[in-house]
Formats: structure tokens, sequence, C-alpha cells
């Protein structure tokens, strides 16, 4: 009699775990619009132009280009950047004025001082296959030479967005034990030697850090929302003050099973896309998702007056 309970308990027990994957499956690739182009297996960051086509780079290690996708994820053209290397470009984002910022500041192992930013112009200016960028150089001040206690392991980074006539870089937390927090760090949008000016930083989770260490961010094109990415979530931040993105409300929007999600940004106020890696046959998608038709979780909501 026990055994025959343990095993209806067992049994009900996987099928629970079935149905919750299947969900969370489901979560996901209810979003899904393309698959991308192979060539782009590696994909890491993403940004539509002003004439709203997606252009997409490819992460560490992979040529030192841009790649502009045709609505079915193929590659429409690619453009050379000729004064740059890739040796860890992780994200990507524009100013007002459309021009747009590579990241080559992938840091996994923390032992890169000096980390690079290309400005280049435009995309819908560039009429031939190459352009050149202006260099933007920048390193943390907290790196002056000491050894890197596992606890400080935060100057890793694979996401920034452009705000006015800065930068603003939010680190992928690699400390050990895992603690959550991103640091916020600003630096100038022009070509000079600049040390990161921390001023700020938000607490993901604890759990895992593959579940919600911070992989890409994004603005709203009317810069009043900030979007951060991570494995199976958006961090959605509405409401802030200047460039205290964190200083507002906070929500959590769930995208359901964990895969290589690298890059995020906004298609219009409403429609967010982002992207993950192939990995083994999974992956390797382009997805949206509408924020006022969404669900959100509450993370913090800060009083009105009229609360």
């Amino acid at each position: 009699m026990l055994k025959k309970s343990l095993f209806s308990l067992i049994s009900i027990v996987i099928l629970i775990s079935v149905i919750l994957t299947s969900m969370s499956i489901y979560t996901l690739y209810s979003k899904k619009k393309l698959s991308v182009d192979p060539k782009l297996k590696e994909i890491s960051g993403i940004e539509f132009d002003k004439f709203k086509r997606l252009w997409a780079i490819n992460d560490g290690g992979n040529e030192a280009k841009l790649y502009r996708l045709n609505e079915d994820g193929s590659i429409a053209k690619e453009v050379l950047v000729t004064n740059a290397k890739n040796i860890d470009w992780e994200d990507m984002t524009q100013n007002d004025f459309g021009h747009f910022f590579l990241g080559d500041f992938g840091n996994n192992n923390q032992e890169r001082k000096w980390l690079t930013i290309y400005k280049i112009e435009n995309p819908i200016d560039i009429k031939t296959d190459t352009t050149e960028a202006e260099i933007i150089k920048f390193t943390y001040p907290e790196l002056d030479g000491s050894p890197i206690t596992p606890d400080k392991r935060n100057f890793d980074l694979e996401a920034f967005v452009a705000f006015g006539r800065h930068l603003y870089l939010f680190t992928k937390n690699r400390t050990e034990p895992f603690d959550g927090i991103t640091n916020l760090y600003k630096v100038g949008d022009h070509a000079a030697n600049f040390d990161a000016q921390l001023i700020d930083s938000f607490k993901t989770c604890t759990t895992m850090e593959k579940l919600c260490w911070i992989t890409s961010a994004a603005l709203s094109p009317d810069r009043t929302k900030l979007v951060l990415l991570d494995s199976t979530s958006i961090w959605l931040f509405e409401n802030f003050t200047g460039d205290k993105f964190f200083s507002g409300d906070v929500s959590r929007i769930d995208l359901g099973i964990v895969t290589q999600k690298e890059a995020i940004t906004f298609y219009d106020e409403n429609t967010i896309v982002f992207t993950d890696e192939e990995f083994k046959g999974i992956g390797g998608n382009a997805y949206v998702i509408k924020l006022d038709e969404v669900k959100k979780t509450i993370i913090k909501k800060v009083p009105t007056a009229s609360d």
C-alpha cells in the first residue's frame, strides 16, 4: 500500500513538472516572430534604425560587422567596421541622432582593464559595406591592479543605453556568492578615455546567476521606459526621474523557459523585440511582446500624490 502511494505521488509530481515545463515553453515560443539567419547564431545586440529596419551584431570572436536583417530574419546587408575588433561585442544602442554604439566590453574573467565602445554614423547614411568608428575607451576606477576577491567580481558588462550625452552601463554580476546586483556606471558618448562613474545599483534575484544576470538593455524611443533582459525575464522601469532609472516603478515580465537571451530593443513605445542565441538547436529566434498586452508582476510601485 505504501509503495503504491509513493508511486502515485511520484507520478503526480512528474505530471505537474511536465505541465509547468510545457507552460514555460509556451510562454516563450508564443512570442516568437522569426528565426534569425544562422550566421547570427551568437547574436548579442539588436537595434532598429530610423527606417525601422533591424540591425544586429554577433558576440566576441566573430567579424567586426553589423548585419541588417530582412523581415524573414535573413541577412540583407553586412557592414564592416574597418577600425574595430570584435574582442567581445555584447550590446548595441543608439542616441537621439541615430548614431549606433557597439559595446566591446565583455569582461568574463574581469581581466580587461580598458574596454571599448565603437560609435558609428547613423546606419541609414552608410552607403557602402564599410564604415569607420569613433572610439570611446573606459575603465573602472575600482580596478586598481589589486586582486579582485570573488565577492567583488562585478566588472563584466553586456548591457548599455544612450541617454542625453552619456552612455549608461549595466554590469553582468559574477560575484561568488551571487548577490544579484547589477551596478550602473556612466561614461561620455564621445571619443575619449573615461573613468566609469558608479551612480546606482539594482538587485534582480539571488537564486542562480544564469537566471538573473543582465545581458542587454534598451530605452524606449521617447526615453520614458527602460528594460533590462536576463535569461527568464524582462525588468521594466517606468516613471523615473532623469537618469535615476531605478527611482520609479519596477515590473517583471516572465519570458518562460531559460534560453540564452542576449539582446533587446524597442520597436516603438509599446513593442519590444528580444533575441536569443542558438545553442544545440534551441533558440536563434526573435520574439515580440506588447507592453499593453503582457502580464507584469509589480516589484516596486512609487506612491503618487493622489495615493
